[in-house]
């Protein structure tokens, strides 16, 4: 699975759109759409991404509420 795919799927679970992420990012929503699109993400981004759907990332993405991986 592709971080790409693994942060669209956390987002789904957690009810995140990408609107929603790019205004906690404080960037817009064409720039988070384009770096899904192109799988395309430093580590402190994924950091970010994670906190902001309200995962931490661990090298994959880990449900603050669940305490479980995000497949």
């Amino acid at each position: 699975m592709s971080m790409a795919q693994v942060i669209r799927a956390a987002m789904k679970k957690q009810g995140v759109t990408v609107s929603q992420l790019s205004r906690q990012l404080g960037c817009t929503t064409q720039n988070i759409s384009g770096k899904i699109r192109r799988d395309n993400f430093r580590e402190s981004e994924l950091q970010e991404i994670a906190a902001a759907i309200g995962c931490r990332f661990e090298g994959c993405f880990i449900s603050e509420e669940t305490g479980k991986p995000v497949e």
